[in-house]
């Protein structure tokens, strides 16, 4: 195609691809096809063909008109813009009574271009819809990642805003607004220490303590400071120590003091960030600046305003400043708190006489308590507390949504991966691994290279890229229930237990009545913590419900291990988040989503449901419709059939999903938000069974498929019923466990034994064992006798342990064979390292601490260091817990991302997979082959080389002895879903 154009200027197609500039047409242009300026612009803008493109030589036609000039190349037309020009036209343009054109012969990638956009037009085939809705996607992102930018950058500033604003509003109206109770206290403490930390910023440095956290309490604002303060102190108190309304000392300091960092980093980059974008002032001008810094502002303009933040970081970033360290998180922290002492104080509401002083005390308080007694020593060691008058704790539990909640989860796709300190949130602190401090495991990180993490870095980016909302239906039922009181589908009472009065002056009754108020005064305490935490989570959900989607960022232990970075409201916590939440994306139930929909509910009711084979969970299903149906429609009001599930929550929000399929006409068309999941059996033994290639315990744990699914938790509850029984017909005098085990006859069950079976292989100890099963008797309430209940746990934890002992010998040898590696390790004052089959490396962080004593204005504070000598029982008995935890990490983050790759919406809570009920036998396929996968590797073989390699002069026992396991026959138990049977390996 051939144009012929009239111009003020000459161009070539390059220009135009590469600068964007249309110029002026003539009004006498003359086209064999017409294209608009417009047109022309967004083709060259949309083009996808590279800028340097070297455009072919065209020969042009021999016939043209006498006034044009011919020109087909690029050469050419530089030729004649070079030429030159006579107020701005070339001069072979300027001939008397001539207007001259210029002929193009353009390449056919433009005429394609061309055409292609006139078939889009004239056939209209959604071609500018799909472009309408790529722009709008990327303006609905771009707003999402600003507001996420606010979020994490502009919190603390909004909250000092909020607190100036009400002071405002008490000046102008002459009275305290109408607020919640933490809010109202926290308005009366603000102006007092933003003045008291002002002057202190002010204040010389005459004092020695001052020198060491001077240049960092100048390092923000004073009100800033001042808020960080209130919140961070109060949010400890809420969730509550084991001490009474107060937190130590030490771990407030250092909070404060590491929460003031945080911010000043990003306070910091703000501020750099705001240089930049300033317009020069009248005394600055454009000509004494380098280019150097004029470039540098255009292009930090240009970025901030099209949103590209990493970018601006990367651009303006100088050498990042060192870390502060503990010592001066913890001296920053208590000059802070001791501020905060001096000027919060509290007036209870208490009628008083004109004449009568107004009762102000101080809202906290510094004391010290007793840690320890030695009476052989005559030693007494304290610590210090930051403790709250009791009228700062009345009432706080129902106003914790006023607090200030960092690391919520986030409105766009969290960052990737792509280092120990790169991905996650845009601005807040994100580290892979949760050290805990432990610099060993922190340079083991960040010495690996990044083609060994790839694995674990695109595992964590699949998990954090799986969008959530809110269930606005079950919040809804949740508000209504938790603003009743609670009490009902788990959720904790809102009032608290009656304090026992004494009714006798008698010795004994006395002593009981103390025991009696040291029990309520303790459950209360308990009921204090868990509605903070209620609350915590529906805050977070209130703040979230409208929004069209939400991200979890994820991060590890250092196990390897994935959690999200937000603690409250996320899927791996209590049935009321996971109620809470579904995917934020759809799809139809399909016919066997619908068939899953019924089993996950099945699950979710347990009571020996979830024990059965498939068919007889759907049959449970299908006899009680109407209790489902009655749930969906009437939850508060029906017959509440749902508050018998085990998992209230889950359990109704499936109810509801399957209520919609069951009402539709075409229920498996109907879009399903719900995630299903697919729980491992005893998925710590599963490990064990893999490792050990052993038969007997492969069917135990469903690693192969039976009649109907094995269940280890009642095999063992038989085994231990068995022994107690056995044990009760023995004479007392004889044996002492005999009046013990007629005790404990018709109480041993399924859920006694549980929690011991599932921790055992995860290195549970006979303490742990007697205090599991001692809450279970407690549940049951039939030992009324706290002394005997004890007594009877003790008994109950050795038989126990016994039983499993006797069921998963090859398990136990695997974990003794684990156990002596790492003692031989940890004898020559090593840690035990390894690296998991996804390349993470782990280093075991039990050291013995060294007490490192400082001194602060507050009181002199002893802070915990990693030491350099190892912990060897310690090192001894958790490697064979942290190995496995390590290769059930592994599989989780091998499936995570195979079902990325499948297409398939993923999440994971350790040894449970979820994803939309039409992609469940696809998923379950997937984890298998990746199970599978995983224990061909020669595991156990590998991690004794590495151990022979880094300690040759040591000796390490041989392998364990494996069974004939055969691993094939766990892809095998995938079984098509038309055939009677199940998949074992999953619940």
């Amino acid at each position: 195609m051939d144009f012929r154009l009239s111009f003020d200027c000459c161009i070539t197609t390059r220009d135009i691809y590469q600068s964007r500039t249309i110029p002026k047409l003539q009004k006498g242009c003359s086209f064999n096809a017409i294209l608009h300026n417009q047109e022309l612009l967004r083709l060259s803008q949309n083009c996808s063909f590279p800028k340097n493109l070297k455009l072919p030589v065209v020969k042009l036609p021999v016939s043209v008109h006498s006034d044009v000039v011919c020109v087909s190349t690029d050469e050419n037309l530089e030729e004649l813009v070079s030429l030159e020009k006579i107020d701005g036209v070339p001069e072979f343009l300027r001939k008397e009574g001539v207007s001259r054109r210029v002929f193009i012969q353009e390449p056919s990638w433009v005429s394609s271009l061309f055409m292609s956009s006139l078939f889009v037009r004239s056939t209209k085939v959604g071609g500018v819809r799909r472009d309408f809705r790529d722009i709008e996607r990327r303006r609905k992102y771009g707003m999402l990642r600003r507001r996420q930018i606010k979020a994490e950058t502009e919190a603390w500033e909004e909250m000092v805003e909020e607190y100036r604003e009400l002071e405002r509003e008490m000046c102008e109206k002459k009275l305290a607004p109408n607020l919640p109770y933490v809010k109202k206290l926290m308005l009366g403490w603000f102006e007092p220490l933003r003045q008291g930390i002002e002057k202190e910023q002010k204040a010389e440095m005459t004092r020695k303590h001052r020198a060491a956290y001077s240049p960092y309490i100048d390092s923000l604002p004073a009100d800033k400071m001042a808020v960080i303060v209130m919140h961070k102190l109060m949010g400890l108190l809420m969730m509550g120590g084991k001490e009474e309304r107060c937190v130590q000392v030490v771990q407030a300091a250092v909070q404060i003091g590491m929460a003031v960092e945080n911010e000043v980093r990003i306070h910091n980059f703000l501020e750099k960030t705001k240089k930049h974008q300033k317009h020069m002032t009248g005394t600055q001008s454009q000509e004494d600046m380098s280019r150097e810094t004029m470039i540098l502002r255009k292009r930090v303009k240009s970025l901030i305003k099209r949103n590209r933040i990493v970018e601006v970081r990367r651009l303006i970033k100088s050498e990042e400043p060192e870390a502060w360290g503990r010592d001066i998180h913890a001296k920053l922290g208590c000059r802070l708190l001791e501020l905060l002492t001096e000027t919060a104080y509290v007036q209870p509401p208490v009628d008083q006489s004109a004449d009568t002083p107004p009762d102000i005390r101080p809202a906290f308080r510094h004391v010290f308590r007793i840690a320890t007694r030695d009476p052989r020593k005559n030693i007494v060691k304290k610590y210090g507390v930051i403790e709250c008058d009791p009228l700062v704790i009345v009432g706080v539990d129902r106003t914790v949504k006023q607090m200030m909640i960092p690391y919520v989860p986030m409105l766009v796709p969290p960052k990737k991966w792509r280092g120990y300190d790169k991905g996650g949130y845009l601005f807040l602190p994100s580290y892979l691994m949760r050290t805990h401090g432990s610099r060993r495991q922190q340079d083991a990180v960040r010495s690996v290279s990044g083609k060994q993490m790839q694995q674990v870095y695109e595992a964590l980016d699949t998990l954090g890229s799986t969008k959530w909302r809110v269930n606005k239906r079950i919040l809804s039922v949740v508000e209504s229930i938790w603003s009743g009181g609670g009490n009902i589908a788990g959720l904790v009472d809102r009032n608290d237990v009656p304090i026992p009065d004494l009714h006798s002056d008698d010795i004994m009754e006395v002593k009981r009545w103390k025991w009696r108020v040291r029990k309520a005064k303790k459950i209360n305490q308990e009921l204090h913590s868990q509605r903070c935490d209620t609350e915590l989570k529906l805050s977070v959900a209130r703040k979230l419900k409208d929004e069209e989607g939400f991200y979890y960022p994820h991060n590890l232990d250092f196990r390897g291990r994935a959690y999200p970075m937000h603690p409250h409201l996320n899927h791996l916590s209590s049935d009321l988040c996971r109620g809470i939440l579904e995917f934020s994306e759809g799809r139809p139930l399909g016919k066997s989503g619908l068939r899953w929909l019924k089993i996950h509910l099945a699950n979710l009711y347990a009571g020996g449901i979830e024990k059965r084979c498939y068919d007889a969970r759907i049959a449970f299903i299908e006899n009680h419709l109407d209790d489902i149906l009655d749930s969906a429609h009437n939850p508060l009001n029906g017959n509440k059939w749902w508050l018998n599930a085990e998992d209230p929550f889950q359990c109704l929000a499936a109810c509801i999903n399957l209520s919609e399929a069951l009402k539709s006409s075409s229920p498996h068309t109907v879009i399903s938000h719900l995630p299903i999941h697919q729980d491992g059996s005893c998925n710590g033994l599963q490990h064990y069974a893999a490792l050990g290639r052993d038969s007997m315990e492969a069917a135990a744990v469903n690693l192969v498929a039976g009649e109907k699914p094995a269940d280890v938790y009642t095999e063992i509850a038989m085994r231990v019923d068995h022994i107690i029984r056995e044990d009760s017909t023995k004479d007392p005098a004889a044996d002492p466990n005999a009046l013990l085990a007629k005790l404990l006859i018709d109480q041993v069950d399924r859920k006694l034994v549980k929690q011991t079976v599932m921790t055992s292989v995860y290195g549970v100890t006979y303490v742990g064992a007697r205090e599991q099963i001692k809450r279970r008797l407690e549940e049951k309430g039939l030992i009324d006798d706290d002394r005997l209940r004890f007594t009877a746990s003790c008994y109950a934890a050795k038989v126990t342990l016994a039983a499993l002992g006797e069921l998963f010998e090859a398990a136990r040898g695997t974990m003794t064979w684990l156990g002596d590696c790492a003692k031989v390790i940890a004898s020559e004052n090593q840690p035990v390292r390894w690296t998991t089959p996804l390349g993470l490396p782990v280093v075991q962080p039990y050291f013995k601490t060294q007490r490192h004593v400082i001194r602060t204005s507050l009181q002199v504070l002893a802070l915990q260091r990693e030491g350099d000598v190892v912990e060897v029982r310690k090192q001894r008995t958790a490697f064979p817990p942290n190995f496995v935890h390590s290769l059930d990490g592994s599989h989780m983050m091998m499936t995570a991302v195979a079902c990325r790759d499948a297409g398939l919406h993923f999440a994971g809570v350790h040894d449970s997979f979820w994803t939309h009920a039409c992609d469940v036998d696809q998923m379950n396929r997937i984890l298998r082959e990746k199970f599978v996968e995983l224990y061909s590797m020669p595991i156990l073989e590998d991690l004794l080389q590495s151990f022979q390699e880094s300690y040759p002069a040591l000796t390490f026992p041989p392998l364990p002895k494996r069974g004939d396991f055969d691993l094939r026959k766990i892809g095998e138990t995938c079984i098509p879903m038309k055939h009677q049977s199940f998949i074992s390996f999953l619940r």
